[in-house]
């Protein structure tokens, strides 16, 4: 499992770091001046320059940041700098803040894609329409004594020929009570034998499992799984942050002992985690999933308007377009760019509220993670 853990934490760097390099091509599409560009935080192990923008990584594999000057006028800055973001135009400006975020939408899509263009995935048509594949066999039921094996196919109940899961179990459940004779092959053998079927809850009970047929959609008919299953996922993530903060309880009632809620949120250290469960079970398309959706998520968080979250930004510029708009139909004084002095202190509650949040999944992750 820690291999798993170790891989979907470095998908999870990786992602973060592709944020962050929305918005270094986007500003340099637009001409902007960008000065660095690291993976990581802290102490610099490692950097080089190219052109006018150093590389780099740092000590702590937590992230990635990007330099553009004048991307946010801090605190203490002037419109002295000749080269600072807010004098380009609104709508360049927003293409930078909001790439970073289509960066993670477009990561997704591209794992979906791959996922269904290359991974053969569980096909629900073929389970219908071709043969049973026998998958388990309950011991002491009715299939065992009929010597079946995972692996058998069965082909003909009562000489007839089968074929689809519903259709099968339809007619061994109205055969409940009486001898059925069941026809397969095994290892291209044609066999056969007969049992009586007990009857358990009503209905003939044989005691076997199918395996589920799985195929490889392809990369053109990978499209349209793609946009549905996207579609999917980006409603349900923009439900479960509608939903986030009713569920911050939950998190906090399982580090006291109570069960931990699998709907309830995981900080990066528990999706990693649950990224180590499924690479441990081979469940590689759920794997590729959950670091889609966690993309998705990264997303429209980083949409939420509020500072110093990229949302935060891009609502504060067109706030100031919107109020200069009204001002001058007013035919009144442009009041100017927003005091960013002013939102300081919202800015403060909002990174303090975001690093409890943080400290709280991660510990509950640590002492009651979740598990599949």
């Amino acid at each position: 499992m820690l291999l798993g853990i170790v891989v979907f934490a470095l998908g999870i760097l990786l992602s973060l770091c592709l944020h962050e390099a929305g918005h270094l091509g986007a500003a340099r599409l637009f001409g902007m001046k960008v000065t660095r560009f690291f993976v990581g935080y802290g102490r610099t192990l490692a950097s080089f320059r190219r052109g006018e923008i150093e590389y780099g990584v740092k000590a702590i594999p937590a992230g990635a940041f990007v330099s553009i000057v004048g991307m946010v006028r801090q605190f203490d800055e002037t419109d002295d700098d000749p080269r600072a973001m807010w004098r380009y135009a609104l709508w360049k400006r927003t293409v930078v803040m909001v790439a970073g975020v289509a960066a993670n939408v477009a990561f997704g899509v591209v794992l979906i894609w791959g996922m269904f263009s290359f991974t053969p995935l569980p096909d629900g048509d073929r389970l219908q329409r071709e043969p049973v594949t026998v998958a388990t066999v309950a011991e002491a039921s009715a299939a065992s004594q009929l010597g079946l094996r995972p692996g058998d196919v069965i082909t003909t109940l009562d000489g007839r020929s089968i074929r689809g899961w519903n259709a099968f179990t339809n007619a061994v459940r109205a055969s409940g009570g009486r001898t059925l004779e069941i026809g397969y092959q095994r290892d291209g053998s044609a066999r056969s034998a007969s049992a009586t079927l007990p009857v358990v809850d009503g209905a003939g009970r044989l005691g076997v499992t199918a395996e589920v047929p799985r195929t490889v959609a392809g990369p053109v008919d990978a499209v349209g799984l793609t946009g549905t299953q996207t579609a999917t996922m980006i409603t349900g993530t923009l439900s479960a942050l509608a939903h986030l903060p009713e569920r911050v309880p939950a998190v906090w009632n399982s580090l006291t002992g109570d069960e931990r809620d699998p709907e309830a949120p995981v900080s990066m250290v528990g999706a990693s985690h649950l990224g180590g469960q499924l690479a441990e079970r081979s469940e590689w398309s759920s794997f590729v999933l959950l670091l889609a959706g966690l993309n998705f998520f990264l997303a429209a968080f980083n949409l939420v308007p509020l500072l110093p979250l990229d949302g935060g930004h891009v609502s504060v510029w067109w706030f100031e377009r919107a109020r200069s708009w009204l001002y001058a139909r007013l035919r009144r004084p442009d009041p100017g760019h927003v005091d960013y002095l002013k939102l300081a202190p919202l800015t403060y509650v909002a990174v303090l509220i975001f690093a409890a949040f943080t400290l709280l999944t991660v510990a509950a992750d640590v002492v009651n993670p979740v598990v599949l």
